[in-house]
């Protein structure tokens, strides 16, 4: 206790340097560590960083592997971060802090098994598709939006559907659950629009 009141008289104490000094030196160490803050958050925000957790590796990077999010085409690959982190630093600080309990579900061991982690996806899937649907798949549209769509360039159903959809102000989401990871056991999938298939459309 005595060596914290010491610290603290001393924190207080007021010193011969100039209010500039004091100013240039705070400016200097606010860079430092933004820029150390702001390199460490890229760090974390790498595919590599990501799958470095052996939960992630096993189970949902192996199914993302095998989409066309990963292989395609055109050779344009959607990564983690591409999907599940926002690219605007406020919604991707909370992101982040929202990440955590995927760590705490490591450290305490909820999630370390391949079976444990299958009886917690419905729940970490759910979480995750409320985010999206709050932001308006904004991970989504990064990459897809409808006004870039060219409808004529896609089979008749998928056009008449993306149309639907953005009459009625839906979101990528909805209906595309299960795009690059396996739908979890206990999620039942909802059609959100008619089968036009069946109506001869």
């Amino acid at each position: 206790m005595g060596l914290i009141k010491r610290f603290w008289r001393w924190f207080r104490k007021p010193v011969n340097v100039a209010v500039g000094t004091l100013l240039s030196l705070g400016f200097v160490a606010g860079i430092i560590f933004w820029g150390g803050f702001n390199t460490g958050m890229e760090m974390s925000n790498t595919e590599a960083f990501c799958i470095s957790c052996h939960e992630m590796e096993v189970n949902v990077y192996e199914e993302y592997v095998t989409t066309i999010h990963y292989t395609n085409r055109s050779g344009v690959r959607a990564t983690c971060p591409d999907c599940h982190v926002p690219k605007e630093w406020t919604p991707k600080m909370i992101r982040k802090i929202q990440a955590s309990k995927e760590l705490y579900g490591k450290v305490f061991g909820l999630i370390d098994t391949p079976q444990k982690f299958e009886d917690h996806r419905l729940k970490m899937a759910e979480r995750e598709w409320a985010r999206m649907e709050a932001n308006d798949s904004q991970e989504c549209r990064n990459c897809h939006n409808f006004e870039y769509m060219d409808f004529t360039a896609q089979r008749t159903v998928a056009a008449q559907l993306h149309d639907l959809a953005e009459e009625n102000g839906q979101t990528c989401i909805d209906c595309h659950k299960g795009i690059a990871h396996k739908l979890p056991k206990g999620h039942e999938v909802v059609r959100e629009f008619p089968d036009l298939t069946s109506s001869g459309q």
